[in-house]
């Protein structure tokens, strides 16, 4: 697969909640780096990054803003319904992410969850 066909897999997975689809878009040694967390290493720690992400009360959904391909390389602009926004960079070998990176504001997403804020950032 192309990287923009892997990254249009890749929405429709998240979309489903379905961490087993996701992580099979991934190589056995991905990362992926969002960069208000720790990088994630391995396909099976990504699975569980997100599994665990889904068995929260978040709701995550991504709406597709812009989606470039460029050689390797598929980057995606998204937003979520509630205003959230955000961009990531895939790079795609053999049909695989390998490396994943991505940029969204963590505090403005925990607002939007209702999460608890600590003192000085509410």
């Amino acid at each position: 697969m192309r990287p923009r066909a892997v990254v249009e897999a890749w929405v429709a997975a998240f979309n489903s909640a379905d961490a087993d689809a996701l992580a099979a878009l991934y190589h056995e040694d991905a990362i992926n780096h969002q960069v208000a967390n720790e990088p994630v290493e391995g396909r099976a720690a990504i699975r569980a990054m997100f599994a665990c992400e889904f068995a929260a009360a978040a709701e995550m959904t991504c709406i597709v803003e812009n989606l470039f391909e460029d050689g390797e390389w598929a980057i995606l602009e998204w937003r979520d319904p509630n205003g959230l926004r955000g961009c990531g960079f895939f790079h795609v070998q053999g049909g695989r992410i390998a490396f994943q990176r991505g940029y969204w504001d963590k505090l403005s997403m925990l607002r939007l969850q209702g999460a608890e804020l600590p003192e000085g950032l509410r």
